[in-house]
């Protein structure tokens, strides 16, 4: 499935309602409210893809229930545009920008394209470089190169610019050691969406990474998840939507946003036995200590 069709696949439905607000601020560190407000049409590099009002109304959702701090993750790109831009505007949003995998994979990474991330990468509310890594899923053996090039430069970028890495790991966990054990990883380094077992989680928190946890957590079949997570230094944990996908139990299956990090959050107390409060307050420092202050 494209990204595209999976990003319609993932706008099915109604909208869950939102869950009851957290004790104390959190915030929701991957999220890609250009696709959870519609995507762009086909083509168009330059084009606003949402409306300020709209998305000012999904960032207001997140507040009410205490998601007071957002990161806007580009993938490509226009997307990453729009991101710095949306960052700039709105007090509540950071913004991230790169090259997805999948895009390097598919020959999007090219001078010019690595020049404009670089560019953005300087901007003074872009506080990480990603999502960028390896995904040996959607892409096959014939653009794994590109994919390792891209995020070799993209390491270097983050590094350039003392900013964060946020990690795409798709069935790549080795690989994308691999190459940041060789390239030298930044201070800090993010796994989106952590997707690997204890084993793999003890080797990145020896590596000082964090690893922020999507509504995968919740799901029935994600034993190995909850046992990452309950292994994980309090101060080595992030929590995100990768909104618009992912939506966190009850609600897998219908669109994700934002104002849904209370199901996750909840989830996480419950795996590593912290006090819900305290937790939203570890998140959030940690947040600020990764992408600095959103003031």
């Amino acid at each position: 499935m494209s990204r595209s069709a999976s990003a319609r696949a993932n706008r099915r439905g109604e909208p869950p309602p939102s869950p009851e607000p957290l004790p104390s601020p959190a915030l929701d560190s991957h999220t890609h409210l250009d696709i959870v407000l519609g995507e762009r049409p086909a083509g168009d590099e330059h084009g606003e893809w949402a409306s300020d009002d709209d998305v000012d109304a999904e960032v207001a959702a997140a507040a009410a229930v205490n998601v007071t701090r957002l990161v806007q993750v580009g993938v490509d790109v226009p997307s990453s545009r729009w991101s710095a831009r949306l960052a700039e505007r709105h007090p509540n949003v950071l913004a991230a920008v790169a090259l997805h995998p999948n895009e390097a994979g598919a020959g999007a990474a090219d001078d010019t394209a690595l020049a404009e991330i670089d560019r953005l990468a300087a901007l003074p509310r872009v506080r990480a470089v990603g999502e960028t890594g390896l995904d040996r899923y959607r892409t096959g053996p014939e653009g794994w190169a590109a994919q390792e090039s891209s995020f070799r430069a993209h390491i270097e970028i983050a590094k350039r610019h003392g900013i964060a890495l946020i990690i795409h790991d798709r069935d790549a966990h080795e690989e994308i050691l691999r190459v940041l054990d060789d390239a030298g990883a930044p201070d800090r380094t993010v796994f989106h969406c952590f997707s690997g077992d204890a084993d793999f989680a003890r080797a990145c928190v020896e590596r000082g990474f964090v690893l922020s946890f999507a509504g995968t957590l919740t799901f029935g079949n994600a034993g190995y998840l909850r046992e990452a997570a309950a292994l994980t230094p309090v101060d080595q944990l992030l929590v995100e939507t990768d909104s618009p996908f992912l939506t966190p139990m009850p609600h897998r299956g219908r669109p994700n946003a934002s104002r849904l990090v209370p199901h996750t959050v909840r989830a996480l107390a419950e795996v590593t036995g912290a006090d819900l409060e305290e937790l939203c307050r570890r998140l959030t420092a940690t947040g600020e200590r990764v992408f600095g202050s959103w003031g």
